[in-house]
């Protein structure tokens, strides 16, 4: 199977660009290459096809979001590590229909019908975890309105006993077309029926407990499971728990962003850990083992003798899990900070005052450079 190009590479724009741009540069790659201006061209179809799916993804924000962190990946087997992602058209609409209209007359954009199956709205919502939670994973529960069918009408939205009729100003169909002149010839604009709201249908007699929308909302409690590796902002994508569709459409999903609290001793970047700890002189000088907090909990690191401060030391895998791979983890990388102690009894400072003798072959000098300075104008003067 041949590899997938870069999204932006497909519509010939940057990984900067903005929504209006990559809008004009679909419209531009899919005029070109529509089937109708190019019938029988197996090349140019499949140019098309790729531009689409290129477009369904970059205009959408959330997954344009996911496919810049993880590539095609993201949208493979259920999503980038098991938790999100997996589109399809259906998310956005007809998106040729949308930006185009009907602009080949009639040839092969589709028009929905008002009694076509439609899946249901994505849900966003938010959820905030543990620095590590978010590295071991964790279940959450979260609780939030979603709607259900009326038990009353059914989902009609109309009075027990009475039926919707059909819509006057769209004829059944849900949808208007208007025509107009532009740079391309004549245009035939499909728009959603504004008395019906695309149903086909209008609601003489509502219903009571619903009031005529077929839905009634209540409180419910979601589980979620946070995979181990999360990131924060990354989200979780919890299939049909979204809002409801309509004539027998599925439901949309609910996508659930991921907020980690800062954590007051480690740093994250990617699945990489970085701390700082602090280390005696005598520690430092002389080496020895001590003990380096993780994530794993505490583990004893032996520092090498003569460790100078800033010293940078590397324990493997006791980073964060990856979320692509279960088996592997990042590394935790600990910065050795030497401390000066400010506080020091008498009997301290003398040993210290032998000790700097003995490194530099003479008593240890104490005294400041003021007073040096004065004792030098006193030589020169009995000179």
């Amino acid at each position: 199977m041949a590899e997938k190009r870069d999204y932006y590479e497909v519509l010939g724009v940057s990984k900067t660009a903005t929504d209006a741009e990559i809008k004009k540069a679909y419209r531009a790659v899919a005029k070109k290459n529509h089937p109708d201006m190019n019938p029988g061209d197996k090349a140019a179809e499949a140019r098309f096809k790729e531009a689409s799916e290129a477009y369904a993804v970059l205009s959408d924000p959330e997954k344009r979001r996911q496919y810049d962190q993880f590539g095609h990946a993201a949208f493979e087997n259920g999503g980038a590590g098991g938790f999100s992602g997996g589109f399809d058209f259906g998310d956005m609409g007809d998106i040729f229909g949308d930006i185009f209209g009907d602009l080949f007359g009639g040839g092969r954009s589709r028009q929905r019908s008002a009694n076509e199956p439609r899946r249901g709205q994505n849900l966003h919502t938010s959820i905030h975890i543990k620095f590590e939670e978010a590295c071991f994973g964790c279940e959450k529960e979260i609780e939030l309105n979603l709607k259900d069918e009326c038990s009353t009408c059914h989902g009609t939205g109309a009075k027990p006993g009475s039926s919707p009729v059909t819509c006057s100003k769209c004829g059944g169909k849900g949808q208007v077309v208007y025509t107009q002149n532009s740079m391309f010839g004549m245009v035939r604009n499909v728009q959603t029926c504004p008395d019906c709201h695309g149903t086909g249908k209008i609601i003489a007699d509502k219903c009571p407990d619903c009031r005529g929308t077929g839905y009634k909302s209540s409180r419910k409690k979601i589980q979620v499971s946070v995979p181990a590796g999360i990131d924060n902002g990354q989200s979780i994508r919890i299939r049909e728990k979204g809002e409801p569709g309509t004539n027998g459409g599925g439901r949309g999903d609910l996508l659930v962003e991921v907020l980690v609290d800062r954590h007051p001793i480690f740093l994250r970047q990617d699945y990489d850990i970085y701390s700082t700890v602090p280390i005696s002189y005598a520690k430092a000088a002389l080496g020895g083992d001590m003990r380096i907090s993780t994530i794993d909990g505490d583990v004893i690191y032996t520092v090498k003798p003569g460790t100078q401060t800033d010293t940078r030391v590397r324990l493997r895998e006791k980073g964060v899990p990856s979320l692509r791979n279960k088996k592997m983890r990042g590394d935790h990388y600990v910065t050795l900070v030497v401390e000066v102690p400010s506080r020091l009894t008498s009997e301290q400072k003398e040993l210290l005052k032998q000790f700097d003798a003995s490194l530099n072959g003479h008593d240890y000098d104490d005294t400041s450079a003021d007073d040096k300075a004065e004792k030098r104008k006193k030589k020169f003067k009995k000179l």
